[in-house]
């Protein structure tokens, strides 16, 4: 697909416009947690290590549900990226990373936490948040399992930093850094040479 890595941009980067006008429907800001922070910015780096280890350890032992994660991967994620570069992969990743955390964290969560008030409203708010995420991305069962639980680590960084900066570093980096290793690392691999 010669025009894919600008479909999957304009996709990632339309959540940005959804986020802001959701956000105006529903009177939250998007960004308004997010600043430039030098330290924030490194503090995301080190942050992106959990869930790269959690997705090296199911490409590495793709047992029971995580096999069918592996193997769609194969047949259809890594097909659809296969010809991009790497600066394609990297803006795809910084779109998808800005544009879903301005959606899940700076719309979806906020609005929520605001909805309960009191002192679960926040706690409700990741949780709603995360449920949502973990359903968007659906692609099995297990897949949206560990979406929702990568949804709640985002948002918990969101809350103990108090910046968006941190987990839209943390899920771009972990995209980029997941596609391109699947991509332009693994290629050839398959369920069976994993």
């Amino acid at each position: 697909m010669k025009h894919f890595p600008l479909m999957a941009a304009a996709f990632e980067g339309s959540l940005v416009a959804l986020a802001i006008a959701l956000g105006w429907l529903l009177g939250t800001s998007p960004l308004e947690t997010f600043r430039f922070d030098p330290y924030d910015a490194l503090l995301a780096i080190g942050a992106t290590v959990p869930p790269l280890a959690l997705f090296w350890l199911y490409i590495k032992f793709p047992l029971g549900p995580l096999k069918e994660i592996v193997r769609l991967m194969d047949e259809t994620l890594v097909p659809l990226f296969r010809d991009c570069r790497l600066a394609q992969l990297a803006v795809i990743a910084a779109l998808a990373g800005l544009g879903e955390e301005m959606l899940f964290r700076g719309v979806v969560q906020t609005a929520a936490s605001e909805w309960i008030a009191g002192p679960c409203g926040p706690w409700i708010g990741l949780l709603a948040a995360a449920v949502l995420f973990g359903l968007l991305h659906t692609i099995t069962p297990a897949y949206a399992l560990l979406a929702g639980l990568i949804g709640l680590y985002l948002g918990w960084l969101w809350m103990a930093t108090g910046n968006l900066l941190v987990p839209v570093i943390v899920h771009g980096l972990y995209d980029f850094l997941v596609l391109a290793y699947l991509v332009k690392i693994r290629p050839g691999k398959s369920l069976q040479g994993a």
